[in-house]
This record gives structure tokens, sequence and C-alpha cells, in this order.
């Protein structure tokens, strides 16, 4: 039997609109559940769900806990709901088109100081503890990495303290003993997150929708994971990175990029059977449904950058684990749930790998057009066994890179493509044409970023990949233009056989 086409659309949390600073995992997540399920899509993909931190530009691809949820998620209003605060907190100022990340950590501070005094005032701590207990394996480390960056006033943990950044047994237990009641609050503030995404993943799928999630290949440098299993990982003794992770030149940047990430030890990820990386996954399974792999060539083969380097093309190609971290996973995961980002440089070793663990990879529409014969994402070149995007959230808009990015080859291969005459094709028309092509592709999976379905121009682009300011801010304003798209995506899903009101 030919397996179901289906399709969805891409959006992080934090774009929704609200009366605060934020985006968040209450009443407009579930509006946006209902919006999909209306329009006939089956999938919803979010970026990381990690904490983000301010010092890396609020990147979800450079969190402090690879294990975590980001607590600046937490809606005031399921707070409320469930008695946790007495009021809703008055709208944020300044509130607008971007995400306040400083107002967001505000008004996360201020919500959990007073949802934890009114849990310890109730004192039913029977589904907290439950949650500790089942959790502890990562929790505990992440609430005392916390812990110890408040305390030294954010600097990195290679810069602690020796007892601190060497893990002594003695420094830690005191500190557990010392600060009791502020690492209770840290678990709680996860607890009620988790709560609150329980509560969407229930809602989504009681209505036939498959959340999708996504896993950084590398966790960041200054992060719970690094600090507390520094051995898995190519440091030097006092925490420094003898390495760093990267790529070389491509479409995103001449230059190449230096992501700052440390590298792992592999041969000690291999002594432990990858159990690291299953634990990781299974966590990550336990929240979504499928789960894309960023950077999935860096398992197969990836760039390393030498410490002190100046720039990204100071690196090599170093191989890595490739098919036998991959077997362990599917010794672990029979089912293999991933999607492989396989953009950029990629070699025959990644396309076999693929293909020998059936592993869906990913055809980016905007990338399609530069050459259009023998291109690998132009359509008539897409693989069943794939996702088909417009765009990702490292892309313009559709819109805003055919106003402000396309090549003149690449315009004149489109409208070409398209049977468009080149002064009739606006950007808005050509980020429709996109929307449609995707959703009419043999690929299986469609995912539409919200932004090109609502044709919104480069000022709606989500990351510029190689900078570290001005990013992960985007929020759509208006619920009116989104359900307004609602009848045009539903008959283009339905057209294209990839609606969940479409038999077969």
């Amino acid at each position: 039997m030919r397996e179901r086409r289906r399709s969805g659309l891409l959006l992080h949390p934090t774009s929704f609109p609200g009366p605060w600073a934020i985006g968040d995992l209450g009443p407009s997540a579930r509006r946006f559940v209902d919006f999909l399920v209306c329009s006939g899509q089956t999938i919803w993909q979010i970026l990381p769900l990690s904490p983000t931190d301010g010092a890396l530009g609020d990147s979800p691809y450079s969190s402090p806990s690879a294990m975590a949820g980001n607590t600046l998620l937490l809606s005031p209003d399921d707070l409320f709901e469930e008695g946790w605060i007495k009021t809703l907190p008055p709208p944020s100022p300044g509130r607008g088109d971007s995400v306040d990340y400083d107002g967001a950590r505000n008004l996360e501070s201020a919500l959990l100081d007073e949802a934890f005094e009114t849990f310890v005032r109730r004192g039913d701590a029977l589904p907290f503890e439950a949650f500790r207990r089942s959790e502890a394996w990562w929790l505990d480390e992440h609430c005392l990495f916390c812990e110890l960056k408040e305390r030294f006033d954010g600097l990195p943990w290679s810069q602690w303290p020796i007892p601190y950044r060497d893990r002594h047994d003695e420094a830690l237990a005191a500190l557990s003993s010392e600060r009791e009641r502020s690492l209770s609050r840290r678990a709680f503030g996860q607890f009620l997150l988790f709560r609150q995404w329980e509560r969407l993943k229930g809602y989504g799928a009681e209505r036939g929708l498959s959340l999708w999630g996504d896993l950084p290949i590398y966790p960041s440098l200054d992060s719970v994971d690094v600090w507390s299993r520094p051995d898995l990982f190519l440091l030097d003794g006092e925490g420094h990175p003898l390495a760093l992770a990267g790529v070389p030149p491509d479409y995103f940047s001449e230059t190449g990029q230096l992501w700052g990430n440390p590298l792992y030890r592999w041969e000690r990820h291999e002594e432990e059977r990858f159990a690291w990386w299953i634990r990781r996954i299974r966590r990550l399974l336990a929240l979504f449904d499928r789960v894309r792999i960023d950077h999935f060539r860096g398992i197969l083969g990836y760039w390393a950058i030498p410490a002190g380097a100046k720039g990204a093309a100071e690196g090599r190609w170093e191989a890595g684990p490739g098919e036998r971290l991959l077997a362990a996973l599917e010794r672990a995961f029979p089912s293999m749930p991933f999607v492989a980002e396989n953009l950029g440089v990629i070699t025959d070793d990644v396309t076999e790998a693929m293909r020998r663990f059936n592993l869906p990879g990913m055809a980016v529409l905007l990338f399609a057009f530069d050459s259009v014969g023998a291109n690998p994402y132009a359509p008539h070149n897409h693989d069943r066994c794939s996702v088909v995007y417009t765009g990702t959230h490292d892309n313009n808009t559709a819109r805003g890179w055919w106003e402000g990015e396309a090549t003149e080859k690449e315009r004149r291969n489109l409208t070409g493509y398209l049977g468009l005459e080149g002064d009739l094709a606006s950007g808005e028309s050509v980020a429709t044409c996109l929307v449609r092509m995707a959703l009419a592709s043999v690929a299986r999976w469609c995912v539409l970023p919200l932004q090109d379905l609502l044709r919104a121009g480069g000022e709606a682009r989500m990351n510029h990949p190689g900078t570290t300011t001005g990013n992960w801010g985007w929020r759509f304003d208006s619920w009116e233009k989104v359900e307004g798209s609602g009848p045009f995506l539903a008959d283009m899903t339905a057209l294209a056989g990839r609606s969940s009101r479409t038999e077969g």
C-alpha cells in the first residue's frame, strides 16, 4: 500500500503574537493547531525546544542544555487557568512584531516566583516529585548548572573556580544543600513547561497532528552537556576546546562558518555504545513524533577547525562514526523516525547512509534554480522519500529571496520553469508559486515556513547564518492573515493529495 502524502507548516512557538514579550505554548499554540487541522495539515514542525542564551543571540541551536525546555515559552494564560498565578501579567511594553528576549526573561522570572510560592503553599508535591525522579538523570545537572551560571555572573563554566569547573563532589554536594529551594524552583519551572507541552501535544494528537522537532548536532561549549561530561568532547584539561565545529564555504557563507561548538571525542562515545546519543534522542522522541537531525552530514564526516583559527577556511574534513552510530540508533529506535538535514557539501557516503537506513532528506526549493536540469532540489528530481521545503529557518523568505537575493540566472530559470513573464513575477506571486510547487512535489512530506504561506518579505526572516544578532525574533502580527490563508492552503493541499481529509 502506498504511504500517505502529508504536509504541514514550520513555525516556532516564539513567533505567535500576543500581549507579552514572546509567543508561548498556551491558547495561541492550540489555535494554531486548529488552523492546521482545518487547513488539512498533519505536521507542525518547530525549532529546538531547548533554552536559549542571550549571550549567544538566543539561538535555539546554541543552547545551555540539550535536554531541558525553554521556560520562556511558559503560557501565562495556562498558569492562570491552573491557579498557579492569581492574575495575568500586564501587557509587555514595546511588544510588537519581534520577540523581546530580555522582557521575556523578566516575565518568566516573575511567573516562576509566583507559581513556585503557590506550589509551596498548596503542598501537593506528588506530581512534581514524580517528574523530578523520572527526569533526574538530566534535570539535576541542568539545575546545578543554571545555579552556578547565576552565582558566577554568567561566566562560562571553564572560568568557574576549580572545585565547580572540575565538579568536585564536595563542592557540588554543598551547593545542592545550600541552594535546595532555588534548585527546586528551577526544576519546578521545567515541570510546568513540560506539563504545558504534554497538553499541547495531546491536543494535536487528538486531531491527527504530528509534531516534528529538531536535534542540533552539537551542544554549545558553555552548556551543562559539556560541563557534566567533558570526556565526551575534544577539550583540554581546563575545559578549552582543542578544535571547533563549523562548515567550509557554501551557499550560506562565502567564507564558511565557525560555529564555536566543541567537537565530539568519538572514540569515547563508541566505548559507551553511543549511550549519550541514545538517551538524548529518546528524550526528544518522548516530546516529538519525528526529529530532524541538523547537519546530518557531520555524523559521516565533519569540518574540524583548529582552536585559535582565524576563520572556518582553516578547517579540514575528519571522519565521523558514520554507520556505526546510525546502526546503534536503529537498534534503539527501529522505526528511525528522523529527517536527515542533508544540505551543504554532501558526499556519496552521506547519500549511501541515508539510503541504507531509509532516512528522508530535504529538498529546498530556494536552492533549485541556480541550475535546473540535474539540480537535486528541482522538483522533477525530488525523491519520494524526502521532505520538500520552500525554504528553512536559515533561508530568506521566498519573497525576500526573490526581491533581494536571487541572481539573474535564478530569476530566469524560475520564471522559465513556471512559464511566467519575468516582469510579471512579483515577490508575492513567486512565493505563492513556490508554495504550490512544494505541495505538488512527489516528496512524501511537504513542510512550508508560515512566512511563505503569508508571502512575507525579508523582514520575516528567522535567521542569517554566520551572524549572532538580530535573529530568532520574528512574530506574525495578525491571526486574520494566517486564518485568511486557510482556504487557499486547504485547496492546494487537497489538490496535491496531502489533505488530512483525503483518503489514501
